[in-house]
């Protein structure tokens, strides 16, 4: 086998990669393995015969079935979790969401006559103190005083 580590260091450097990633025609060694200068060494990059293999990064092909599994749902059960649930969900948002949500609500009764503002202040009041800790428990409120309300919104 014949000795082209020097020619390959040279190559290595006129191309600016390392020296695992320039590839020599095996089946032209011996005139690689007579060029001893950067000129030649050069004129042989330019035929071909030195080359630099491209770099490689990591495969996303598994990447993209994890994804498309976890669009679906799959592998994100609790054994994924890791710290407790308003690391994942915040807090403040999760407020903001309920809240909004009364709020329009009970805004909706009050211009629609079946709370009256008196009324609709109160339970806006009592909704931004934490009573009703869902919407769903302010709609039960509203049933059990007499407030029925057949829309849902």
């Amino acid at each position: 086998m014949t000795d082209v580590s020097m020619q390959r260091r040279l190559a290595a450097e006129i191309l600016g990669v390392g020296e695992s990633r320039i590839w020599i025609d095996p089946s032209r060694l011996e005139d690689v393995a007579a060029a001893i200068t950067r000129d030649e060494v050069r004129r042989l990059i330019k035929e071909g015969v030195i080359q630099v293999i491209p770099k490689h990064s990591p495969s996303r092909g598994r990447w993209r079935e994890r994804h498309e599994a976890r669009k679906k749902g799959r592998r994100r059960g609790p054994g994924r979790r890791k710290g407790d649930a308003t690391a994942r969900r915040d807090p403040k948002e999760e407020w903001m969401h309920r809240i909004r949500k009364m709020r329009r609500y009970l805004r909706y009764l009050r211009d629609h006559g079946v709370i009256d503002r008196r009324t609709y202040r109160k339970l806006y009041m009592w909704a931004k103190g934490g009573m009703f800790p869902t919407f769903a428990s302010l709609q039960r409120w509203l049933r059990e005083h007499g407030y029925e309300t057949s829309v849902r919104k």
